[in-house]
C-alpha cells in the first residue's frame, strides 16, 4: 500500500503560481512513477503530468507545457507540482498518484490521493 496526501492548492490570480506537493508513505516510494491529475467540475478526470520513479523522464499534458514542471525528491517521499502561469481553465481538483509504470492513463495507476483544490480567479 502507499498513501499519498496532496497539499499546496489554494486560491491564485490568473498569471499566478502554485506549487503542489503530494507526500507519500507506505512501500517503497522510489520504486513508482508519480502522476498528477485533475478534474474540474462536471468534466472527466485528465492526465497532467508524470515523472519516472528516478526522475529522469519526465511528460506532460499539451495544456501542462511549458508551464507545469513536475519533480520528485526521493528522499523526501515527495513529489511537486510546479504550477505557472495559471489560467481559470487551471481550476480543479488535482490528484497525485502513484503507478509501477510511467502512463497517461488513469487506469494505469494503482494508488491515488484525496485531491487538492486549485482555483484561478480571473
Amino acid at each position: 500500500q502507499v498513501q499519498l496526501v496532496e497539499s499546496g492548492g489554494g486560491l491564485v490570480q490568473a498569471g499566478g503560481s502554485l506549487r503542489l506537493s503530494c507526500a507519500a508513505s507506505g512501500r517503497i516510494f522510489s520504486g513508482y512513477a508519480m502522476g498528477w491529475f485533475r478534474q474540474a467540475p462536471g468534466k472527466e478526470r485528465e492526465f497532467v503530468a508524470a515523472i519516472s520513479w528516478s526522475g529522469g523522464g519526465t511528460y506532460y499534458a499539451d495544456s501542462a507545457k511549458d508551464r507545469f514542471t513536475i519533480s520528485r525528491d526521493n528522499a523526501k517521499n515527495t513529489v511537486y507540482l510546479q504550477m505557472n502561469s495559471l489560467k481559470p481553465d487551471d481550476t480543479a481538483v488535482y490528484y497525485c498518484a502513484a503507478s509501477t509504470v510511467v502512463a497517461g492513463d488513469a487506469a494505469h495507476y494503482d494508488y491515488w490521493g484525496q485531491g487538492t483544490q486549485v482555483t484561478v480567479s480571473s
